[in-house]
């Protein structure tokens, strides 16, 4: 093989083709992935990685769909990043920074190291979006955190152990419910779903073969 680099998984190992990504490195070496491997491609956050590179004591965690292999890589997978999530009734919940000391308080103790924006698999500046979180400003943090994936990496990183993507999702979800304007076609779709006007479409798909449904879906008319 040509352009080949040489990686550690596990401790153990493999010379690759330069131009895999982790993700794709592992199957190339013979794992099989039935966990922390989802989407494959940036939006799922299910395949968080830690790694370093030989010869630099820097720990860098990435997702390890995007990330490309390098020559004197040291790579670990987790089941998951560490997060606490709280269980509450959105219906129930006070609509102010209340919340946050009841459900998250730990975003209080947020010193301000940046670490979790430095971390951030996507680019986003996740202590600004906290620092809304704290002052109940649930539809700027909702904004400023709307491209997370819930990987879990920015947690991992901090010292006062603040579950940033269950805060964000919080956010998300108040200023969705509470915040957002109403949605007058969505809100009609959704009534014609529950009075059964796609039942029939939907049973007739039921009864096609998979052919006819890939044939479907390739030349359907996308919304613009």
């Amino acid at each position: 093989m040509e352009n080949t680099v040489i990686i550690f998984l596990f401790g153990k190992k493999y010379e690759v083709p330069e131009n895999l990504t982790i993700m794709t490195a592992m199957e190339y070496a013979g794992y099989q992935l039935v966990r922390g491997c989802g989407c494959r491609n940036g939006f799922c956050g299910a395949c968080a990685t830690v790694y370093r590179i030989k010869g630099e004591r820097e720990l860098h965690a990435a997702l390890a769909c995007q990330t490309k292999v390098e020559d004197g890589m040291y790579i670990a997978t987790l089941p998951f990043f560490p997060l606490v999530k709280q269980v509450y009734d959105i219906e129930k919940i006070p609509v102010n920074e209340q919340v946050m000391m009841q459900l998250y308080p730990e975003i209080y103790a947020c010193v301000g190291c940046s670490a979790c924006t430095k971390a951030c698999t996507q680019g986003l500046n996740v202590m600004q979006y906290i620092a809304y979180a704290q002052r109940g400003d649930f539809e700027a943090c909702a904004n400023e955190s709307f491209d997370c994936v819930m990987c879990g990496v920015c947690s991992s990183r901090c010292p006062a152990g603040i579950s940033h993507p269950q805060v964000a999702m919080l956010a998300r979800r108040i200023n969705g419910k509470y915040i957002a304007p109403g949605c007058g076609h969505l809100n009609d779709r959704v009534n014609e779903i529950k009075d059964g006007a796609f039942d029939g479409l939907l049973a007739d798909l039921m009864q096609k073969p998979v052919s006819e449904l890939k044939e479907l879906y390739n030349s359907r008319v996308i919304e613009k």
